[in-house]
């Protein structure tokens, strides 16, 4: 009897055998679609909402949906215990998280003051409040030091950012209580492909505001930014 050399023997039999191969990607997508089926039938309430929504162009992501994606970070230096709240309009946010060899316990309320998206720039401006600072243990660290000593100046965490070493390039702005960033000048953003999807978008929508509610992460949409007459010239010379 032959033997195929190419595929497994798990592969070789599984359309025999009924049993179905699931890649990694399948599996997360049958695990997002079955929380997403989850909430809706504890949430049918969300239904008219998003309808609701729709009508005023604007789209909400449940917070429980953030908590959900948080938790599933891997990792060494991923997040851990990770808790988001609504402090309307703005989010209060902690982690515990190894900074710079030292495991302390991150909070703030995270505020966006000001959304600019275009074919340049995917660009966040955010407010930062209310940061806390606790040490996880007995750390002999400069990290740990300053925190103890009470140097650090958490009313300002901007300009503890722009101090940072090695600060990532999307990261292009950062002073008392405002941090900028460009997602544009992300690794994973900076490329072809979604420049051009973002200058196809842009011209006829582009991000209001982002804010919260008491269980939504709400994100408000502007038409046309640009105006009807140049959208559609964008579009004019691009087909």
């Amino acid at each position: 009897m032959g033997h195929n050399r190419r595929g497994s023997t798990t592969e070789a039999l599984a359309p025999r055998s009924g049993l179905r191969i699931y890649s990694p990607a399948m599996l997360n997508s049958l695990e997002l679609l079955a929380k997403v089926r989850e909430y809706l039938l504890r949430h049918p309430e969300e239904v008219l909402r998003v309808i609701k929504n729709a009508a005023q162009l604007r789209f909400g992501v449940p917070l429980e949906a953030l908590r959900w994606a948080a938790g599933k970070a891997r990792g060494k230096r991923a997040p851990k215990d990770v808790q988001i709240e609504a402090v309307p309009p703005g989010v209060r946010v902690g982690a515990t998280i190894d900074l710079m060899g030292t495991v302390v316990r991150a909070s703030c309320i995270v505020y966006i003051e000001d959304v600019r998206l275009s074919e340049q720039e995917l660009r966040f401006e955010i407010r930062l409040t209310d940061v806390s600072l606790r040490l996880m243990g007995d750390f002999d660290t400069p990290v740990a030091t300053l925190i103890k000593s009470g140097a650090l100046d958490l009313s300002k965490p901007g300009n503890l950012v722009a101090f940072m070493p090695k600060r990532p390039k999307f990261l292009v702005e950062a002073r008392d209580d405002r941090v900028v960033i460009d997602l544009m000048k992300h690794p994973a953003l900076a490329n072809q492909k979604v420049e051009r999807i973002v200058s196809w978008i842009t011209p006829f929508i582009t991000l209001g505001a982002i804010r919260t509610d008491w269980e939504h992460l709400d994100f408000e949409l502007k038409p046309f930014q640009n105006g009807v007459a140049k959208a559609f010239e964008h579009l004019r010379r691009e087909l």
